[in-house]
């Protein structure tokens, strides 16, 4: 009998042994750091160019094992995958310098913006640079799933899992149990194929249980406590910006009382209109807060976690694909993982290409993208400069 969902035992999945400079790793991860917006979806897209297409530093396998790991773990999945990508690359002081550069262009931006918004009252107009930049990640992001679908989409029933995985995203289910469930049924799928093989049943832990016994602070407001507060959230962070969200309301509007609905709407506004990751919505409110130190402590804090998981959590992966069963349980998280992306996409699309001229400008990126493989970071600054323009023409 066929196996359905047997392990690739592919040798260039093993990772490649050169090595990159922590100076290469800075250049990209701040030039990605710089550009990439959009949220997780879209900063994924941007990694899978530069790292797997342009420069040949993972195999298109490996991106995905490391792209499921990441919805394994609590964190941002984009600033976590900037970490794997340093560590694989140079060690432990790559997994420091990757992450570390692709957090802080975005904490530097959000933090002129909260002295900004402190001082004049008010967000920066940032509408035109929107309306030109959102078609372009949705060209991204597109380009993305389709060359990531067929590395992962090995057999029928990986792709059947993938479909079922889209059903249930877009009917409202959990997302940590799609990625849960997505590895589960491969993985008894696999199980089922190869019963008489007894010893390969193993133990597959997927996901992570935070800190949540620090919930429930009451304390007045100070750096420590700030400090906790972020650490909790960075700690049980899964399922991406809207539980962000929901996980800041609870502990700073509701549980302490240490800002306002409004700011909240701002400080998550900031977060989206900036490049890089969306957690330095943390940096807003840290600032709003407590000045400087405050936005340091806010993006230290909640961003810790991630580099604690990635370095545990990181040499595991290529061991987990040595057990086929483990292996197959991995195929099942990254179809869903895609899955998750591309339902996403389709709730991007809606809100991004609002007229005629961010359709022309979505179909010609992806066009441009997928004949000419421009690189990523003109396309975004052209679509922020269309988009001044366009505001200038309509003012």
């Amino acid at each position: 009998m066929q196996e359905p969902l047997a392990a690739t035992q592919d040798p260039q999945r093993r990772i490649p042994p050169a090595r990159s400079s922590l100076l290469e790793l800075a250049r990209l991860f701040l030039k990605l750091g710089i550009t990439a917006f959009g949220g997780p979806p879209a900063h994924i897209a941007m990694m899978e160019d530069e790292v797997v297409s342009r420069r040949g530093w993972l195999t298109r396998e490996q991106f995905l094992d490391f792209l499921g790991a990441t919805n394994l773990i609590p964190g941002p999945n984009s600033t976590e995958m900037a970490i794997h990508v340093g560590r694989v690359r140079a060690g432990w002081a790559g997994l420091v310098v990757a992450g570390g550069s692709f957090i802080l262009p975005s904490a530097i931006l959000v933090t002129a913006l909260a002295w900004a918004y402190l001082r004049f009252g008010s967000l920066p107009q940032v509408a035109g640079v929107l309306y030109g930049v959102k078609p372009i990640v949705i060209a991204l992001i597109v380009q993305a799933v389709f060359k990531l679908s067929k590395t992962a989409v090995k057999s029928f029933w990986l792709a059947v899992v993938g479909v079922l995985a889209v059903i249930a995203t877009a009917r409202g289910m959990d997302q940590l149990a799609v990625l849960a469930g997505g590895g589960l049924l491969t993985g008894l799928l696999y199980w089922g194929s190869s019963r008489k093989r007894t010893s390969s049943a193993a133990a597959f832990l997927a996901g992570g249980t935070g800190v949540a016994g620090m919930a429930g602070l009451t304390t007045p407001f100070s750096l420590s406590a700030l400090f906790l507060v972020f650490l909790k959230i960075g700690s049980i962070l899964f399922g991406g910006g809207y539980v962000l969200v929901a996980l800041i309301r609870s502990n700073l509007v509701a549980g302490l009382g240490w800002i306002t609905e409004r700011q909240l709407l701002d400080a998550i506004a900031m977060g989206q209109v900036t490049p890089g990751p969306l957690s330095t919505t943390a940096t807003f409110i840290g600032y709003l807060l407590g000045g400087l130190p405050g936005a340091v402590i806010a993006t230290v804090a909640i961003f810790l976690p991630a580099f604690f998981f990635v370095a545990i959590s990181g040499p595991l992966v290529p061991r987990l694909r040595q057990s086929p069963l483990a292996g197959a349980v991995l195929d099942g998280v990254n179809v869903a993982a895609l899955a998750l992306i591309a339902v996403a996409t389709w709730q991007l699309f809606r809100s991004a290409v609002v007229d005629g001229t961010t359709l022309v400008m979505a179909a010609l990126s992806l066009f441009l993208l997928i004949v000419y493989r421009v690189n990523s970071v003109w396309l975004v600054a052209g679509g922020a400069l269309i988009g001044i323009g366009s505001t200038f023409l309509r003012s």
